[in-house]
């Protein structure tokens, strides 16, 4: 009872054939195989655009790395004192 037999199969078949009619069968299988390969293609897209992402933050760090910051100076006045008499 576990799996089907090559009967069992031929009878599915004839059920799908007689529902969709012998036309419609190779034009569900090409819209499949169209579904799939547009898949499969998005997911390469999004690949590609991640790793020219990844790549353009490395640049960006590595530009940001080569910029030379100024040093802080001290200043030579004196502090002022906030505290006022009143």
């Amino acid at each position: 009872m576990g799996s089907f037999s090559i009967g069992h199969w031929l009878v599915i078949l004839a059920v799908v054939v007689l529902l969709f009619g012998a036309k419609k069968i190779p034009e569900l299988a090409k819209g499949v195989g169209q579904g799939i390969k547009d898949f499969k293609k998005a997911i390469k897209e999004d690949k590609e655009n991640e790793a020219a992402a990844a790549a353009s933050v490395d640049k960006v760090e590595a530009k940001q790395e080569n910029v030379v910051t100024p040093t802080t100076t001290t200043s030579t006045t004196p502090p002022v004192d906030e505290k006022k008499a009143v």
